[in-house]
């Protein structure tokens, strides 16, 4: 604490100041008395031991050992009134996150200065510009060194007459320095010098046209029907003749078009294309190779043992199709392609409402069966598909959410060209079954879908989007269709499965989860044509037979298969399976041969021209006993079968001759053969099962 320390010499007052933030020097004082003549060699030493440190009367006495106590404070960059709670929404997990970083710095004052550095360059070029001297401009700053010079012990100063000189100097309020030295003016940093340059402005340029005036004609005319008539002929065949000139134009540069393009694929026809291609035929190659005897088996085993059978057949394991991807999947469907008949299909999924996920939808080729032809991954369970007759790169899928798409196997990529949308009316429940339909009187595309929301829906492939029409809507009561003000009956039927005529068009079979079989009208959706009360669960299949244009088949979860005429209600045949039934199939070579699935993991095959009561091949196809089979499928030309289970695995089986042969006639009699055979073959059997008729008794 500085102590204040007031000396009378010589009838003269000195003041002893200390600056703030420097040290109290002994050097000042010297200089004063210097200044004041004042010989401090005699009494230096009195004066020096009177002087004592004051403590003011409040002051805390502390021990030696709290004044050597260390206290040891750390200062933290962090603000303490910064805010630990901030919300960001994050974009990348599309949700509020906290913030972890937070800005900790406080801006407590800020002052733009102009002062500058008097040793730097800019402040030289201001000197010279202002024209200062230099002991002027830096008359404040001369202070400064006096102030820090470190302490010294005081001796008598010789040399006090320079001393004395200097402080006179130095001193603001020493009485020669004033009047006489005259202070430059300082400049002003604020002074404020207005500068002005005139532009030359661009000369006015006018310019002006002048156009003529478009010609003019009067004319006067008649209107009558007749000139009408003539006018709108005239303005046709003008349109025609239009229409014929862009059409040879259009003809040229479509084939200038393909000639480019085809000049393109063969230049962009690289290396890599060509081994991948090549390595497919070799994967095939290698496939046979390895499976030589399955595929000798295929083409030219029959079973001898069948001589001995009598009428029981057998069927033989062939390849088994398996992707590794889909090991948890349970097969949904299948469908094999009518212009590739080695090419199949199979939607993958779970009809387990708790394990719902992800889906797949592949192709198998049985010149290959290690690998898929194609892959394509759903976000929903695949329950349905069908491939077009006509386009077989055109496969119809129908998903576990409602959605239904449409796949092109000659577009590249893994997405539908097709799919509905909750704007497009799609399904608001699982789509059990799709089917391909006749193309319209525009010849665009159309399939139709069945679902558990009780709507049968025709989907038309119109440009790029899908447009939905409903056919009909299932009720407990009868059929429900879209009054004016869309008013529907409550309780409605869930649609299971269904199934087209095959020579009737408008003509098709519903059936629904209450095990009732509905037959319906693509022109009348008002009411059923007929009801028929089938099984007591849901109808998981029904088709109609490809030759007999009464005949179809039915199965359910009942355990029970069905046959029935479709003008009786009553049904012809019944067959107790003893298990589950999860699919049932009609064989495309005969009327009276069909084929169904257990969920034991059996396959039953009929010949109801052989037995009408038993089936004459049951067979496990499983390695499991716990597996589950879900569908089966005829090939439409070889005698195999493929059957598709609950992990993921299909299994093609070959009959034996027991099952496909064609019954044997007389010596020297000519069997019928073609498609009207298969029908009386069939009707002879309805015809032993039908009621006789009052009026032939």
């Amino acid at each position: 604490m500085p102590v204040p320390n007031n000396n009378v010499r010589k009838a003269s007052t000195v003041q002893k100041v200390t600056l703030p933030g420097a040290k109290s020097t002994k050097a000042t004082s010297k200089k004063k008395e210097e200044e004041e003549g004042v010989d401090t060699g005699d009494g230096w030493d009195d004066w020096s031991h009177g002087k004592a440190l004051v403590k003011p009367p409040d002051q805390l006495e502390l021990t030696e050992a709290e004044l050597k106590e260390e206290m040891t404070r750390i200062l933290t960059a962090n603000n303490p009134h910064a805010p630990q709670n901030i919300v960001r929404y994050s974009f990348k997990e599309r949700s509020f996150k906290p913030t972890s970083v937070v800005d900790q710095m406080a801006v407590h004052f800020v002052l733009e200065g102009s002062l500058l550095h008097q040793d730097s360059d800019e402040a030289r070029r201001l000197k010279a510009k202002e024209g200062l001297p230099e002991e002027t401009a830096t008359a404040d700053a001369e202070v400064q060194p006096h102030v820090e010079k470190p302490e010294t012990p005081a001796t008598p100063v010789e040399d006090g007459g320079e001393v004395e000189e200097a402080g006179e100097e130095d001193r603001p309020d020493s009485v020669a320095s004033k009047p006489d030295k005259k202070e430059p003016k300082v400049t002003n940093q604020f002074n404020f010098s207005e500068r002005a340059s005139q532009t030359l402005n661009n000369p006015l340029r006018e310019r002006s046209c002048q156009t003529e005036p478009p010609p003019r004609s009067i004319f006067s005319a008649t209107a009558n029907q007749w000139e009408i008539y003539d006018a709108y002929v005239q303005e046709l065949q003008k349109q025609e003749k239009n229409k014929e000139k862009q059409k040879s134009v259009l003809s040229k540069k479509d084939n200038d078009k393909s000639r480019k393009k085809m000049m393109l694929v063969e230049t962009q026809n690289d290396d890599i294309t060509k081994v991948g291609k090549g390595s497919k035929i070799f994967e095939r190659m290698i496939n046979q190779n390895t499976f030589d005897d399955i595929a000798q088996d295929f083409k030219y085993f029959e079973d001898a043992s069948d001589e001995f059978r009598d009428q029981e057949g057998t069927v033989l394991p062939l390849w088994k199709f398996q992707y590794d991807k889909a090991k948890r999947l349970s097969v949904t469907a299948l469908c094999w392609n009518k212009n590739y008949q080695d090419l199949f299909s199979v939607g993958m999924g779970s009809y387990d409402f708790n394990k719902q996920g992800r889906g797949m939808l592949v192709f198998y080729s049985l010149k290959n069966s290690a690998f898929p032809e194609y892959i394509f991954p759903t976000n929903s369970s695949v329950l349905c598909l069908d491939i077009h007759e006509q386009h077989s790169y055109l496969v119809a899928v129908g998903f576990y959410d409602g959605c239904v798409a449409v796949y092109n196997l000659k577009e590249e990529g893994q997405e539908p060209v097709y799919k509905s949308t909750a704007k497009t009316g799609k399904h608001t429940d699982p789509v059990w079954q799709v089917r391909w339909q006749k193309d319209d009187m525009d010849n665009n595309h159309n399939f139709y879908s069945v679902s558990s929301d009780g709507r049968v829906v025709s989907w038309t492939l119109i440009k790029n989007e899908l447009v939905f029409t409903d056919i009909i809507r299932l009720s407990l009561n009868g059929a429900v269709s879209e009054g004016p003000e869309g008013a529907q009956q409550e309780r409605i039927a869930c649609g299971t499965s269904f199934d087209f005529h095959k020579q009737i068009d408008y003509l098709f079979l519903v059936g629904t989860e209450e095990g009732k079989i509905h037959k319906c009208s693509k022109t009348y959706s008002s009411q059923f044509l007929e009801t028929y009360v089938a099984h007591s669960m849901a109808v998981d299949a029904v088709k109609w037979n490809h030759f007999h244009p009464k005949v179809f088949i039915s199965c359910s979860s009942d355990w029970a298969v069905k046959i029935w005429d479709h003008t009786i209600n009553t049904p012809m045949f019944t067959f107790d399976l003893n298990a589950a039934v999860g699919d049932v199939a009609w064989s495309p070579y005969s009327s009276t041969v069909f084929a169904a699935v257990t969920t034991d993991g059996t396959v039953h095959i009929f010949d109801l021209n052989i037995n009408k009561y038993e089936a004459i091949c049951q067979q496990p196809v499983v390695a499991k006993k716990k597996t589950k089979l879900t569908h089966i499928e005829f090939n439409p030309i070889y005698p195999i079968i493929i059957v598709g289970d609950d992990r993921g695995y299909v299994t093609s089986l070959k009959l034996s001759p027991n099952l496909r042969k064609k019954p044997k006639g007389k010596k020297g009699q000519d069997l019928p053969k073609g498609p009207e055979a298969e029908v009386a073959k069939m009707e002879k059997l309805l015809s032993l099962l039908r009621e006789p008729e009052p009026g032939t008794v």
